[in-house]
Order: C-alpha cells, then sequence, then structure tokens
C-alpha cells in the first residue's frame, strides 16, 4: 500500500494531536515526529502552524459547509414561505455533521476540534471560520430565528451556544458514554442512536419558556 504524502500525513497527525493536546500543547515538533517528516516540510507546505490549524479545520468543514448549504437549499425549497420547522432544521444539521467525519478520522475528533476553537486562545482561527465559513452559519442563524420569532435574539444567542456546548462534549465523549451505557444499563448505542436521543434536548432547550424578568435588587441602608 502507498505511504499517504507528505501534507496528509502532517494534517491527519496534527488533527489527531491538536484533538488530544490542544493547540497550544502541541508544537510543531511533536507533530513532525509523530508525522516522520521533518520541520522544513512543515514550513514549506504551511508556512506556519496557524496555517496548519486553520488546513486541519477546512479538512471537516469544506465537506460540512457544501452539505449543508445543499440541505439548506432543499428545505427553503420545501418550505418557500421561509419557515422551516425547528425540528426538521436541526435534524438536517445533525446529519450533515454526521456525514463528514466519515472522511476524515472520526466524529470524535471533529467535536474535540471544534470545542477547542472556541475554548482555547486561538483569535485567528474563529477570525478564519467566520471570514470563511460565516455565511452557511449565518443562513442557519437566519432559519432559526424564522423557526423561533418569540426569542429575543439575545436569549437565541445564548441556547444556540448552550445547545452547541452540549454536543460538543456529548460527541467528544462518545467513546466514554457508549461504554457506560453498555456497562450500566445493557444497552448498546450507536452514534445515530445518540443523535436521535439528543434531537428532542436540544429542541426543547430552543422552545423553553423565557427565563423570568430579574427584579433590580433594593439596598436596604
Amino acid at each position: 500500500m502507498a505511504q499517504p504524502d507528505t501534507v496528509t500525513r502532517i494534517l491527519n497527525t496534527a488533527e489527531v494531536l491538536f484533538a488530544e493536546h490542544g493547540f497550544a500543547e502541541t508544537s510543531l515538533r511533536n507533530i513532525t515526529s509523530k508525522a516522520n517528516v521533518n520541520l522544513a516540510a512543515v514550513n514549506y507546505h504551511f508556512g506556519s502552524k496557524k496555517s496548519l490549524i486553520q488546513a486541519v479545520f477546512a479538512r471537516y468543514l469544506d465537506p460540512f459547509t457544501e452539505r449543508f448549504h445543499k440541505a439548506l437549499d432543499e428545505l427553503e425549497g420545501r418550505y418557500p414561505d421561509g419557515t422551516v420547522p425547528l425540528e426538521i432544521l436541526l435534524e438536517a444539521m445533525a446529519q450533515c455533521v454526521l456525514e463528514v467525519p466519515g472522511e476524515r478520522n472520526s466524529l470524535k475528533v471533529f467535536m474535540r476540534l471544534l470545542g477547542l476553537g472556541y475554548s482555547q486562545t486561538q483569535g485567528h482561527l474563529r477570525r478564519y471560520i467566520e471570514e470563511e465559513y460565516g455565511g452557511v452559519f449565518s443562513r442557519f442563524t437566519e432559519l432559526v430565528r424564522r423557526a423561533t420569532p418569540e426569542l429575543p435574539d439575545v436569549e437565541r444567542f445564548w441556547r444556540l451556544h448552550f445547545i452547541l456546548g452540549t454536543v460538543i462534549f456529548t460527541l467528544s465523549g462518545l467513546d466514554a458514554l457508549r461504554d457506560i451505557a453498555e456497562k450500566d444499563y445493557g444497552e448498546h448505542v450507536t452514534v445515530r442512536d445518540l443523535v436521535q436521543r439528543l434531537r428532542p434536548v436540544v429542541v426543547s432547550a430552543m422552545s423553553a419558556p423565557l427565563p423570568p424578568v430579574a427584579m433590580p435588587r433594593v439596598e436596604v441602608g
């Protein structure tokens, strides 16, 4: 079997090490040693660690974005008034997420990388994702807005990010959760089973009543 080319080896190694150890904690020397390439090869093909991180994300986000745009096209054609039911909208996104990692490493790696992109100080990465992929996420957010007109914009923002955190935590810890389910409850869970269980939770989170308005505190003096 032919060995993967240098660029592929670097990317394959980098995405796993980044997912396992984080961006700041993974040095280029860690990557070159594991990938069995020299530092000059990384600099030649990517130019910098920042560009390598962005290239790792592009391998997942390019196919995801293409599929998600097509899925949203199909939904907008099915619902010409522009209001797609929330559950159907979230299901379409879930299906696109599930399809992408088959072309790369794993769903777990994809989710861990997404989580790190938000939890670690990588301002360049957030800017890169917004510039390159912001269009599809803005499109999705607008459809969510139409599906949840009762929510103020700031409340919708928080709920979407709470949902994102729930999904990332669940799918990045996939192996451990499946082991617990099998050991403690005798239940064998596939990834698609897990997504089906997540769906009513995230729909309920978006549809929950608004929290009560906090009353201003009165100082007693």
